[in-house]
């Protein structure tokens, strides 16, 4: 496994928390988020060449939040993270850069480490990489092959390429299950999130790459398929089939990874497996600047590490992403670390003096707001309003506010 970042410490509550209720993007529902006494959660992992920027902080930080209020549940917590280590945005970025892709990747991945550790954002179990895993998703294509479900497409430069057919429909899944999605959407997003219905020789635009075989100057492995490496989706497939329980709680990630990636995730998984990869679909909404989605291309990405370089502390930078609901598409301004940096003032003023009230009423209202969606913005505004009233700390509360929003205000 690569190496994750330290874990923060987590105060334990007194009494035990609800279980999170999330919306399941599958169902159009908020559902609570358990199976049998324990929690799952697979994140989909940066692709290593522009992190961290805060659209990659606010996916995690949600999931973060659930993670939280799962342990405040006393459920038993398991979390897998990926990195895309290889694949055609690293490639590119790394020739357009002049710079090896390993090397770009691994510096890429260090920048993740430390932001993700400064933001105190709890690491994954288990923190994989695709490259350590290319025996394991060539020989899931070939049982895809095997079974009717990869087909080969032929190129004119190298060997066949093998596509996943998305006809293939099971109980666990068919075309659209997870994304809710119409087909002309579908191809707008394909094509938008690198997919390729254009292709000639494939049995539906749709149909998602599963292997690349090799190409002159690409990064290439043998395996039972020949050389080449994985396709998008499958990755996430068989490290979340291999590392966690099938079906998993949640499945989770940007909203931008909805369709292709998530959709076809999904249907890998049901198609090897014979069963749902998740219970729940989630998704955090886009974080735009500029009135445009942060992209290195537009030149418009805010960067954890710019921030706390230009002198931003990082509680300030977490309490503006709690600020604006999950799964809302938002703009960021600077406005938002303003009212940030006035907000944490303002808790760390309240919380220096804390009392032994164990404040039981107002801790169960707190732990609700949050397993309602994820609710930050409303437990923000009940601290808030707490301070307002003049109503003093409780060391119980302070400590809820390190355990739940990751705020440590000692």
């Amino acid at each position: 496994m690569v190496r994750a970042w330290t874990r923060p410490a987590v105060p334990r509550l007194p009494g035990i928390g609800p279980v999170p209720h999330i919306f399941d993007s599958a169902t159009r529902r908020v559902t609570e988020a358990r199976t049998d006494g324990a929690a799952s959660i697979y994140v989909c992992g940066i692709t290593p060449y522009d992190a961290t920027h805060l659209g990659h902080a606010a996916t995690y930080l949600a999931y973060d939040t659930l993670i939280r209020l799962w342990l405040d549940a006393h459920l038993e917590v398991s979390y897998v993270q990926n990195t895309t280590d290889v694949d055609d945005p690293l490639l590119d970025r790394a020739a357009r850069d002049g710079v090896d892709w390993r090397d770009l990747a691994a510096e890429q991945t260090e920048l993740f480490r430390t932001d993700m550790e400064r933001l105190r954002i709890i690491p994954p179990d288990r923190y994989i990489a695709v490259t350590e895993v290319i025996d394991e998703v060539a020989d899931a294509v070939e049982l895809l092959r095997a079974a009717g479900v990869a087909y080969p497409v032929e190129s004119t430069d190298a060997a066949p390429d093998l596509y996943f057919d998305s006809s293939f429909t099971a109980p666990a899944w068919h075309l659209g299950a997870e994304s809710n999605l119409d087909r002309a959407t579908m191809l707008c997003l394909s094509a938008e999130r690198g997919g390729d219905p254009g292709r000639a020789g494939k049995r539906d635009p749709l149909d998602p790459l599963l292997w690349r075989s090799e190409r002159s100057e690409e990064p290439a492995w043998d395996s039972v398929l020949g050389r080449g490496r994985p396709g998008w989706h499958v990755e996430c497939s068989v490290i979340a089939l291999r590392h966690l329980p099938s079906p998993i709680t949640v499945n989770a990630g940007g909203s931008d990874l909805l369709f292709p990636h998530h959709e076809f995730s999904a249907g890998h998984a049901a198609a090897l497996s014979g069963r749902p990869l998740a219970g729940i679909y989630s998704h955090a909404g886009m974080v735009a600047y500029r009135g445009e989605k942060m992209s290195k291309s537009l030149s418009n990405l805010v960067l954890v590490s710019a921030l706390t370089a230009g002198g931003a502390d990082p509680r300030a930078i977490r309490l503006a992403l709690l600020s604006e609901h999950y799964r809302s598409d938002w703009e960021w301004t600077d406005a938002h670390l303003a009212i940030a940096e006035e907000r944490l003032a303002a808790w760390a003023a309240w919380a220096a003096d804390p009392t032994n009230d164990p404040d039981e009423g107002f801790l169960a209202e707190f732990r609700t707001l949050l397993a309602d969606d994820l609710g930050s913005p409303a437990a923000l505004a009940a601290i808030d309003a707490r301070i307002a009233a003049d109503i003093p700390a409780s060391a119980v509360v302070v400590d809820a506010v390190d355990a739940l929003l990751g705020i440590r205000l000692g």
